[in-house]
């Protein structure tokens, strides 16, 4: 069953839907979806929605857009969130130099906070990186150690994913390797093993082709199995089932989880 290692159901383009969405997703071969916060309203929204499906789980994390919202008060929140049924990581965190809606040193402050507030939980990262691949891999280098994760959407060097994969992470792989102006993930997805890859949507944005452009949601990975699968020169079937095992490896494997699954 496909594994959507990371999605936005709490975005309000499926406020219409969304719940009678989630209900079609074992018919369309999708096992399991971890929802992932991005500030800390959208982390309890991540926590709530794991509540109402059981196949749902959450992260809960302050993506670097939101980090101004972070003080010793709302980490405090934050850090508790970490602690509710179904929380199984810390993300989406990380820097984000496109949009630079926060001061850059502010966001290198609650990357690293936020590192050590899941190395303290003992689980792993969902690690967002947008333009920013010198100072990630920095804080990552002295501050990731003995942690596990996946670098989300991963849009750099095929060179700088190996080094990921030495430090022990795995690749998030999505609509974008479908993309004919993919060419950096698809040399990515090339040269790293497949026990190092985990799909994912970001819905709903980054569709695949066919339906690039569109709202995106987890029944589309299947294209993105079967391009995963073409670079690969495999079945779609066994990039499905390794991909879940990679993510069932990533999310389920720390103390917490292991007495739920």
């Amino acid at each position: 069953m496909i594994f959507d290692t990371h999605a936005h159901y709490n975005d309000e383009q499926f406020d219409q839907d969304r719940d009678d969405l989630l209900g079609k997703m074992k018919d369309a071969g999708v096992g399991t979806v971890m929802e992932i916060g991005a500030s800390l309203a959208s982390s309890q929204r991540a926590v709530d929605l794991a509540g109402r499906h059981p196949f749902v789980y959450a992260a809960v994390g302050v993506h670097p857009d939101e980090v101004g919202e972070l003080n010793e008060e709302t980490f405090a929140k934050l850090s508790s969130l970490c602690d509710m049924d179904k929380v199984c990581a810390v993300g989406e965190i990380g820097l984000d130099y496109y949009w630079d809606k926060e001061d850059r040193e502010t966001q290198k402050y609650w990357f690293i906070r936020q590192l050590d507030l899941a190395r303290e939980k003992g689980m792993p990262v969902n690690i967002h990186s947008r333009d920013a691949a010198e100072d990630t891999m920095e804080i990552m280098r002295q501050h990731a150690k003995g942690l596990q994760g996946i670098i989300h959407c991963y849009s750099y060097s095929k060179e700088l994913a190996l080094e990921y994969v030495k430090m022990g992470f795995y690749i998030g792989v999505g609509g974008v390797v479908t993309f004919k102006n993919g060419k950096k993930l698809k040399e990515t997805v090339k040269a790293i093993p497949l026990e190092r890859i985990v799909l994912e949507t970001d819905c709903p944005y980054m569709a695949p082709e066919p339906n690039r452009g569109k709202r995106n949601d987890s029944r589309n990975i299947h294209y993105v199995a079967e391009a995963i699968a073409e670079l690969k020169g495999i079945s779609k079937e066994e990039v499905i089932r390794q991909t879940e095992a990679n993510a069932k490896l990533i999310y389920f494997s720390h103390s917490f989880n292991n007495a739920k699954n």
